[in-house]
């Protein structure tokens, strides 16, 4: 009797920690910039949170920008999220949008190089917004693109004393200057 209580307790204590850590993925893949923020903000309509981006030529699908999304199968989180892609090949362009966006409390998920059928090889950066987010934590941000590694040391060392946080790195020929290491930095607007 005693073997049968152990049993039916340990499967119902496997099964409860095998269910709250159960996860649900999709997979987004695209070639066009605008259809990806479309297709994120539609699966965070269903309750998914980016992971990762990566941006590359895949076998079917040619140049894609490939985004990997997940959800407990138990979340409740359904349209918490808003997803803001942001696509560039001009240094200028993406630090003004990034600003513009951060200014609304758009936060840095993931970056990414892609080439694009209509502006060749543009850095791509995914922002999130945590819609329940009170107050509203919003944000500065700072990118640095080089092609020399000691000038990136440099720039990042003035960005961190500057109270800049790293948050990510791409290195990859992109129409912004040929082979750059391309940095983005934050710091909370306060």
């Amino acid at each position: 009797m005693f073997t049968r209580v152990l049993i039916a307790l340990l499967l119902s204590v496997t099964y409860a920690y095998s269910a709250a850590d159960s996860y649900e993925y999709k997979l987004l893949a695209t070639n066009k910039t605008s259809t990806m923020e479309k297709e994120l903000n539609e699966a965070s309509e269903l309750g998914f949170r980016i992971e990762k981006a990566m941006g590359g030529d895949s076998a079917f699908g040619g140049a894609e920008v490939v985004v990997i999304m997940s959800r407990e199968k138990s979340s409740a989180a359904r349209g918490r999220f808003a997803y803001k892609l942001l696509a560039t090949n001009k240094t200028s362009t993406m630090q003004k949008e990034l600003n513009d966006a951060g200014n609304e409390g758009f936060e840095y998920r993931d970056q990414t190089v892609f080439n694009s059928a209509f502006g060749g090889k543009e850095v791509v950066a995914i922002l999130e917004l945590d819609r329940t987010a009170n107050p509203k934590v919003r944000y500065e941000y700072k990118l640095l693109a080089t092609n020399k590694t000691s000038t990136m040391q440099k720039e990042l060392l003035e960005a961190g004393a500057a109270g800049f946080k790293f948050v990510g790195v791409t290195v990859s020929k992109t129409a912004f200057g040929g082979n750059e290491v391309v940095s983005i930095l934050r710091k909370e607007i306060r």
